[in-house]
């Protein structure tokens, strides 16, 4: 048997291992993600500042990768039950976690099981937003100065609903407490929904809450807006002070919302919904939605975001401790 003779009988008796190894090479492809359902947990309750932003993400951001991003509502402790039940879940783009600033405060308040910068990988930052000082409209006064003023005749006499302690409600509201030096009380909800509705109810006269959040209370008269918590004026309520120039020099609080998904969720996943987000970020539907709830997109590399995180840890750590707050 001649050399290319013995070439032809072995080309020929390869052809069956291949046409049987075509489609197990096609089996082990990976899927195309996403080829289900994706679930985006809210670690707090419906009604709050994450739950607003995050439906109208979650939305928009499914109809754009094709498949439902449905929303589980976790609340409770300050956002820790939702979010380490994120940490413990399968890393693979199915299961996402809608974060804020509570997000990075978490670790310089709770014992958790989790570290939240290893646990986690950053995929977007989405917006952010400033706060807002409001009170019950049966509350007489008119400024922040003339709050301060009441709370300072009362002290311990007024309550201050808070979504949770290490929430960005409970942040700002126990920042503006200390720098204005006034005695109020802080009564802690299960979050930013529940608080703002003890609120209305007059149960609870003081909320320091997201702008996106009480927008609509405020627009419909069952809040007050006193001032908001942005180094300058929202567009959205331009008759209404900053907290700074009306009566607390230098007080500044602005929320932020973004997304992460489980450690060891594989790179081209995050670099395709950062991508996605990217895109959404930029529709005129989507900045139209942001404007009208007084929220700005802003975009950041995963990279960028995880080093935003770390900082934003650091900065409102050191507000935690000087405010002395404490976990419950």
């Amino acid at each position: 048997m001649n050399s290319e003779h013995a070439l032809r009988l072995l080309r020929c008796a390869l052809v069956p291992f291949l046409l049987l190894a075509a489609p197990a090479s096609r089996a082990a492809e990976p899927e195309a993600y996403p080829s289900r359902p994706i679930r985006l947990v809210i670690p707090f309750p419906p009604g709050g500042s994450n739950d607003v932003v995050g439906r109208v993400v979650a939305t928009q951001l499914g109809e754009r990768l094709g498949r439902a991003v449905v929303v589980d509502n976790r609340g409770g402790a300050g956002g820790v039950i939702g979010t380490e039940n994120v940490a413990k879940s399968a890393p693979d783009g199915y299961t996402l976690l809608f974060i804020s600033t509570a997000f990075p405060a978490s670790s310089a308040l709770h014992k958790l099981s989790y570290d939240p910068l290893k646990a986690f990988v950053p995929v977007a930052l989405i917006a952010a937003g400033p706060n807002v000082l409001a009170v019950n409209p049966g509350l007489p006064v008119n400024s922040v100065q003339e709050l301060i003023a009441l709370a300072k005749s009362k002290p311990g006499a007024l309550n201050m609903a808070s979504a949770g302690v290490g929430s960005f409600q409970h942040l700002g509201s126990e920042l503006f407490r200390s720098m204005a030096g006034i005695d109020i009380v802080t009564v802690q909800y299960k979050g930013g929904g529940p608080a703002m509705t003890d609120v209305i109810a007059g149960n609870a006269q003081i909320i320091v809450g997201s702008l996106v959040q009480t927008l609509p209370q405020i627009r419909a008269g069952r809040l007050k807006a006193l001032g908001v918590g942005g180094p300058k004026r929202s567009p959205t309520l331009p008759e209404v002070p900053t907290i700074s120039e009306a009566g607390v020099p230098g007080y500044e609080a602005i929320n932020w919302w973004g997304i992460v998904a489980p450690a060891g969720t594989p790179q081209p996943i995050v670099a395709r919904l950062n991508a996605e987000i990217t895109a959404l970020q930029q529709t005129p539907e989507l900045q139209k939605r942001f404007q009208a709830e007084a929220v700005e997109a802003v975009r950041m590399e995963p990279a960028e975001f995880g080093r935003f995180i770390e900082a934003e840890g650091v900065k409102w750590g050191r507000v935690i401790k000087a405010a002395g707050i404490k976990s419950e």
